[in-house]
């Protein structure tokens, strides 16, 4: 009877190549990371940002974060804070989903119920301009914004409604850049009359509120790359 072979010893396991398994791992996550932002119809850009500098902090070691968002938002509080023609309470600097948004109050930016826009406010608009053509902000676009409170315009204006104020304000802001030299293309004008408040015309007993009525007559500029 022939004697039965012993069976080879088990080949010790090559673990020389483990790394493809956590390298693999990654590659499936950032995938998935990915895939996740471009389901998504709208990207927050300050969160997106925060997010970016954050992973580069943990997974590169870089200390320094690059947001431009935050950074232009900075800036810009600083260039109109140092203006004389505007005071406090007629600017507002914060960021939405998609950039920058600065508010100017219409009543300290055109003559009541017309287009007419009041000495020194061109040079404000200039001074937002000469920030944009600085890198990276050179590839910002304008979007400017028309309001109104729900008080109609003047009886003396040209304008019959606050559609047609509102939208003829965004319009002759816009045209301020143009003769600044912004290209057209990165220029665009709305105006919403009263149909996007920053506060309530009214309380809740429908009594009217000035001081928010004030408030919601404004001009937005949107800055967004």
């Amino acid at each position: 009877m022939a004697r039965r072979k012993k069976a080879a010893p088990p080949a010790e396991a090559d673990d020389s190549e483990d790394w493809m398994v956590t390298y693999a791992d990654a590659i499936t996550l950032l995938m998935a990371f990915f895939v996740m932002l471009v389901s998504f119809s709208k990207v927050d850009l300050p969160m997106f940002e925060d997010v970016q500098a954050g992973i580069a902090e943990k997974i590169g070691g870089v200390t320094e974060r690059e947001t431009p968002i935050f950074t232009l938002e900075s800036k810009m509080r600083d260039i109109l804070s140092e203006s004389s023609v505007l005071p406090p309470e007629a600017v507002e600097v914060s960021f939405d989903d998609q950039g920058v948004v600065i508010d100017f109050a219409a009543g300290y930016f055109f003559e009541p119920g017309t287009i007419k826009l009041l000495p020194g406010t061109q040079d404000v608009l200039g001074g937002v301009y000469r920030q944009l053509l600085e890198p990276p902000y050179d590839v910002f676009k304008i979007d400017v914004e028309g309001h109104t409170s729900d008080l109609p315009p003047p009886a003396n204006s040209a304008f019959p409604t606050n559609w047609e104020l509102s939208a003829s304000q965004a319009a002759r802001v816009l045209r301020v850049f143009l003769e600044l030299g912004m290209r057209p293309e990165w220029l665009k004008a709305s105006g919403y009359a009263d149909t996007q408040p920053k506060v309530p015309n009214k309380d809740i007993v429908n009594t009217p509120l000035p001081q928010n009525q004030k408030k919601n007559e404004r001009v937005s500029l949107r800055l967004h790359p």
